[in-house]
């Protein structure tokens, strides 16, 4: 074996980090901070494979999975294709999307340019079949939560709204709101009249 044989090929490692809501994002240490160590910690253990953490960060904070309009996302989809990243790394595979339509056009992304993905909390390996099917069934669950849990916040706002309660927004002209509910607002209803 030659000296040449022994060179490990780079591997360079991007991180993506997402949170759906912004909830906690103006903390010292939220968790994007958390799922970017982890997934640091993880790169940095696969160093002697010849992985190297990318300097650019990929967060996108407050935006849902259930879409690819992210700005994070799309910076790193752009660094893919001009060939600057070989590996994504995400805490976990729904941070990177929670519908299994926009994950299928991710991988196609990532293999047309010969990406890997690692999830560093659900092991597999998306060039085996296995590892595809393994992935294809863990998207599945995550999509279901997230159309489960629009069912839910739905449901909710339909029984609030059955009980005369005011969600949110502006209320109507001449109304306001009062106790979560619609009052009318004399002085502004007769402005309405006229």
């Amino acid at each position: 074996m030659t000296k040449q044989d022994t060179i490990l090929r780079k591997l360079r490692c991007a991180v993506y980090t997402r949170k759906s809501s912004e909830e906690g994002l103006e903390q010292e240490f939220n968790s994007l901070h958390a799922q970017r160590d982890a997934c640091e910690a993880y790169v940095a253990s696969q160093r002697s494979e010849g992985w190297v953490l990318v300097r650019d960060q990929y967060d996108d904070g407050g935006i849902s999975g259930g879409t690819l309009d992210r700005p994070g996302l799309q910076r790193l989809l752009q660094d893919i294709e001009d060939g600057l990243v070989d590996v994504v790394v995400v805490y976990k595979i729904d941070r990177l999307s929670r519908s299994l339509a926009d994950f299928a056009r991710l991988v196609e992304v990532f293999d047309r340019n010969g990406v890997t993905f690692v999830s560093v909390t659900q092991s597999f390996n998306t060039t085996t079949s296995m590892g595809r099917l393994t992935l294809n069934i863990l998207l599945s669950f995550a999509q279901f939560e997230r159309e489960v849990t629009a069912e839910r916040i739905r449901d909710k706002v339909a029984a609030s709204r059955r009980k005369g309660i005011w969600m949110d927004g502006v209320p109507p002209f001449g109304y306001r709101v009062e106790s979560r509910k619609l009052a009318h607002d004399g002085e502004r209803a007769e402005q309405a009249l006229w």
